[in-house]
């Protein structure tokens, strides 16, 4: 199923290409057009009821979020696929928080200089180790970034084995947006330094405001934990190796550059434009710190329809999609309650009603479907990186992850942006799918959000499994062609706010689409012999392997 570069975009800007290539039996087009958009609502009404308290991980109110799935799985007759025969995969959450007694210290030719936490610098909390003493020489790393596919390498000749890289935070210019934005991605950097044989990384900032100094972590940072204790998925953690991840500020990072005898306006731009600066430092630093935990349980639920051909039967397409909201936090227009109505109700309520078109089939695809309801999504992809790291089944039979994020249901679905589909075969189903319900594919309006790394699905193309999101188009009836201010509108007034809750911004029959779409794309891949693969010297794919 490998599809040539100039093929792929045909298929992204045309939603009718295939349209007549899929063919569906009876009794799958019977249960397409059985979907309701009367039962979408209802599943967003209640799990973005004020009683479940906005669906934090942890609480009670994500914890009646979740015996509500399980309760819909077993009425649909929906397989458990979960740990020990159940619908649930535990993700023990540890919220660290960092000793109020950190100290930092830079050793020069100059001479020493000691700086004050929380305005000067601020370390990451470290999830496994609650005490850390650090004394190592420095280097400047430019962005920290490794990535051959695109012919560049911030780590080029330069031995920072045994030392604190010290970075900024960015890309080339040059760089797509989502390159950069994966390349940017902190368990990418870490990962890289430590690769390298770093012992630690520090952020340079280059704002000189003295109202931006440096991170504020005092509220903690989340990661998982495995059962003795260790990490097992992080955005800020990656080996005991790396002692010590933190920012400095603008002051300090210059300081840092005058003593390499470096012109902190001239690295910034040669990193920009795309050539490479980095350079010994003549210091070292002396770290100290501690770090405080809070752990708790919480759950992805996972549910199993088994595939009808005796040997695919084995291979899993999983539809995923995050449980988790935000909880009660600060008040807006009087309402502290963040329900999370279309971020992510009604994620799960399409992930729950193509569980039912599949339960419903009399011919199950040849491949088995994993409908995955994700915790921590807010908290930084942790359920779905823990699930996608440590799945329920083996992870090398899973072939696909079908993601469904907050599909913003405010406007008939004329149109939609498959993210990440151009990074592999996914994109031929999409366009059938797409093309057999009249729906033109656009490539993604604004790149620039970078919303395919920004999601779960990012956590399964982390492990080399391909991956894609569904999301709006641009498409209107009015001709206008542009949904995506509309959509800004609502996001200012909704997004990440009490304000999303069941409401008249809610178009079902919009939400029914994308039911439809989504089941289409998976029950393809469910059907087709050959495995989704890559696109040949594709970056995702030549970097994650599964």
């Amino acid at each position: 199923m490998k599809i040539a570069p100039f093929l792929i975009s045909a298929l992204l800007l045309s939603g009718t290409a295939f349209s007549q290539s899929l063919k569906l039996d009876k009794d799958v087009t019977k249960q397409l057009k059985a979907v309701k958009p009367e039962a979408i609502k209802g599943h967003i009404q209640y799990l973005a009821d004020d009683k479940l308290q906005g669906r934090l991980p942890g609480t009670p109110g994500y914890q009646m979020a979740v015996d509500y799935v399980v309760d819909q799985f077993k009425k649909l007759g929906v397989q458990p696929g979960g740990e020990n025969s159940t619908y649930l995969q535990t993700v023990r959450i540890r919220k660290a928080f960092t000793g109020k007694d950190a100290t930092l210290s830079f050793t020069t030719p100059q001479g020493s200089k000691t700086l004050e936490a929380g305005k000067d610098f601020t370390f990451y909390p470290n999830p496994q180790n609650p005490s850390v003493s650090l004394d190592a020489p420095l280097v400047f790393a430019g962005y920290g970034i490794t990535a051959p596919e695109v012919g560049y390498d911030d780590y080029a000749n330069l031995d920072v084995k045994g030392k604190v890289v010290v970075i900024l935070r960015g890309a080339p210019q040059k760089f797509h947006s989502t390159i950069a934005a994966a390349s940017m991605n902190f368990s990418t950097i870490l990962q890289n330094a430590v690769n390298h044989g770093a012992v630690g990384v520090l952020v340079g900032s280059t704002n000189p405001s003295p109202r931006v100094t440096v991170p504020n972590l005092s509220r903690g940072v989340n990661s998982v934990m495995t059962a003795d204790g260790k990490v097992a998925a992080s955005g800020s953690y990656v080996s005991d190796q790396s002692k010590v991840f933190g920012y400095v500020n603008a002051a300090t990072f210059h300081t840092l550059m005058q003593g390499a005898g470096l012109d902190t306006a001239k690295v910034v731009a040669t990193l920009k434009g795309g050539s490479t600066t980095s350079a010994a430092l003549p210091g070292k630093i002396s770290a100290r710190y501690t770090t405080t935990y809070q752990d708790f349980d919480t759950y992805n639920v996972v549910g199993k329809i088994t595939g009808s051909d005796a040997t695919l039967r084995e291979e899993y397409v999983v539809h995923s999609a995050h449980l988790d909201h935000m909880g009660i936090s600060t008040p807006v227009k009087g309402d502290s309650i963040y329900n999370g109505a279309h971020d992510n109700a009604s994620g799960v309520a399409s992930v729950l009603e193509i569980a039912k078109i599949y339960s419903n089939l009399k011919q199950k695809p040849k491949r088995s479907l994993l409908f995955v309801l994700v915790t921590g999504e807010e908290m930084g992809l942790l359920g779905s990186q823990y699930f996608a790291k440590y799945p329920t089944v083996p992870k090398k039979n899973i072939v696909a992850d079908i993601n469904t994020d907050m599909p913003t249901i405010i406007a008939p679905l004329l149109s939609a942006v498959a993210l990440g589909a151009e990074h592999s075969s996914l994109a031929k189903p999409v366009a059938n799918a797409a093309g057999y319900l009249g729906i033109a594919v656009e490539a993604d309006p604004e790149p620039d959000q970078n919303r395919f790394i920004r999601s779960d699905q990012f956590s399964f193309v982390a492990q080399g499994i391909p991956a894609l999101h569904i999301k709006y188009g641009n498409k209107t009836k009015d001709g206008q062609n542009n949904l995506n201010k509309q959509v800004e509108v609502w996001r200012a007034n909704f997004y990440h706010k009490p304000q999303d809750e069941l409401n008249d911004t809610f178009d079902f029959e919009a939400g029914k689409n994308y039911v439809q779409l989504n089941f289409l794309i998976s029950y393809q891949v469910a059907q087709t012999p050959e495995r989704p693969t890559w696109n040949a010297n594709d970056f995702f794919g030549g970097r994650y392997q599964q």
